[in-house]
């Protein structure tokens, strides 16, 4: 069985776990949370980083740092994880969809500048499979209008949108390090604060409201609850096992990069002939070896090619169904058509790829998905 995605251990994990007990100190803030902290503040000069449980929670300090409220409009991607829109939500936003960009499921900036109207608070892009959104002109238009922009980066470790990491554009931006993701530990998330003025309710949100670093660093004398928050620190356990990842980042980094462009290579003058379209790198983006995925011409043969992997013990699978279209938000939504997250939705097929998936495994998959797609019939 070649699976999706495997977990794994890289180095040094299980040590720092072991360290991190011996310490005493293994909930929220303890001393591999801070080197975590200092490690993306270093490589990626963040303003400030705050290891969150999720990538959700991050998102969900977002909504609580720029106030949104009752009657604000948030615009957000279509074609996006629940997480993204549900964060909002939460706190009363209205949530308007934009359209996926034609050829590349990150959202369109022509569909944001539609959209945006005196009630827009926030803008939400996602950097899908790790390869930035076209930044420039979404930057232009939250400039414009004095909207915030805000990066669900959850994909999007270690990749760049020209010279800049993704993650340093927005006002506020999120991680993810769930185990499907690049580096991982499991779960866990990274709050990242460019605008400073965000800097010191953000502590107080994450220690459920109350300035306790605050008092830890010696500014006040005593703590107590000074505004709403929630309890948004992960154990330092979860911060132990990801700085281990972090200390092999370029290795990981470059061994996912490297399956990315196998399957690439094997791909790129074979599968056009039946209607399937490879993932595409911007002129503007970097490729973090997230994840490789193929377009299908078509729901049925999506649905035919998982099937026949799955015959043969590969698992490949589809990824996000429309959120304007979801059973929960279909009465919300306000009709407009969304075409291109609604192609994604039916057409885009995800190939394994994790850090010990061997070239052997690599070119297992590709020649189950040619002599796939060579026996699927054509019609249609």
């Amino acid at each position: 069985m070649i699976p999706f995605n495997k977990p794994y251990l890289h180095g040094r994990e299980l040590v720092y776990i072991a360290q991190a007990v011996a310490s005493g100190k293994i909930s929220g803030d303890g001393i591999f949370t801070k080197k975590c902290h200092e490690y993306f503040e270093a490589r990626y000069g963040f303003a400030k980083t705050l290891m969150t449980t999720s990538c959700t929670d991050a998102l969900e300090m977002c909504a609580l740092l720029l106030n949104i409220n009752e009657g604000d409009e948030v615009i957000v991607p279509a074609f996006t994880f629940v997480s993204t829109a549900n964060a909002f939500a939460l706190r009363g936003a209205k949530l308007v969809f934009a359209d996926s960009e034609r050829h590349n499921p990150n959202v369109d900036p022509e569909e944001i500048a539609k959209l945006i109207s005196p009630n827009t608070k926030a803008v939400v892009v996602v950097h899908y499979a790790g390869v930035a959104c076209n930044m420039a002109p979404i930057l232009d238009l939250c400039r414009l209008h004095g909207v915030a922009l805000i990066e669900d980066a959850a994909q999007a470790i270690d990749s760049y949108y020209m010279d800049r990491p993704l993650g340093s554009l927005g006002c506020l931006s999120t991680f993810s390090f769930h185990e499907t993701k690049n580096v991982i530990a499991g779960e866990g998330g990274l709050l990242v604060i460019n605008d400073k003025k965000f800097i010191e309710r953000a502590e107080i949100i994450r220690e459920k409201g109350t300035n306790r670093s605050s008092f830890f660093r010696g500014e006040v004398d005593k703590y107590g609850w000074v505004e709403v928050g929630s309890s948004f620190l992960p154990s330092d356990i979860i911060s132990a096992y990801l700085y281990a990842q972090l200390e092999n980042m370029d290795v990981i980094q470059s061994r996912r990069k490297a399956i990315w462009q196998r399957y690439h290579d094997h791909f790129v003058d074979k599968v056009a002939e039946f209607g399937i379209e490879l993932p595409g790198i911007p002129e503007w983006a970097t490729n973090n070896g997230h994840m490789f995925y193929l377009v299908c011409k078509n729901l049925e043969q999506r649905t035919a090619l998982i099937r026949a992997l799955k015959a043969k013990e590969i698992h490949a699978v589809f990824h996000y169904l429309s959120l304007h279209s979801s059973p929960y938000f279909l009465e919300k939504h306000d009709g407009r058509l969304l075409p291109n997250s609604d192609r994604f939705s039916d057409c885009l097929l995800r190939l394994p790829l994790f850090y010990e998936l061997t070239d052997e495994q690599c070119d297992s998959v590709c020649n189950a998905v040619l002599e796939a797609v060579r026996s699927i019939p054509r019609a249609g």
